[in-house]
């Protein structure tokens, strides 16, 4: 069973029991998260796929801790003009692992027959 989440605006595939490094979430080490912009659940091949978000369900997880990116470099030169500079820059993440996957109201979608009839036109 996975579930396809946004968590903190980017969308993740998660199962239980799987870590995912994310944005900095708020909260503790140790706090249960819970998030319910679920937009598909697979269940062993019955597949619920929401609009844009599945009803009813969510997905708990445990903030295991807070961490820091690599270091990405910016350097900028104007060449003969004796300019350049140099920064750097490391992105605030936070480690979560995934405890469980509810799907409490999350109905798999059945496709729509076309088998609506032409409208009768009288002559």
């Amino acid at each position: 069973m996975y579930a396809i989440v946004d968590i903190a605006g980017q969308q993740f595939k998660v199962e239980k029991d799987s870590e995912v490094i994310v944005h900095r979430l708020e909260g503790e080490t140790g706090a249960k998260l819970e998030f319910e912009k679920v937009m598909l659940i697979d269940n062993n091949g019955k597949v619920a796929i929401g609009t844009p978000f599945v009803e009813g369900a969510s997905v708990s997880a445990t903030l295991l801790t807070h961490l820091k990116g690599d270091k990405v470099i910016v350097f900028k030169k104007r060449r003969r003009k004796t300019y350049q500079k140099a920064s750097g820059h490391r992105q605030l993440l936070s480690k979560v692992q995934i405890t469980g996957i509810s799907e409490k109201a999350a109905k798999p979608k059945k496709a729509k027959a076309e088998t609506a009839e032409a409208p009768k036109t009288e002559e």
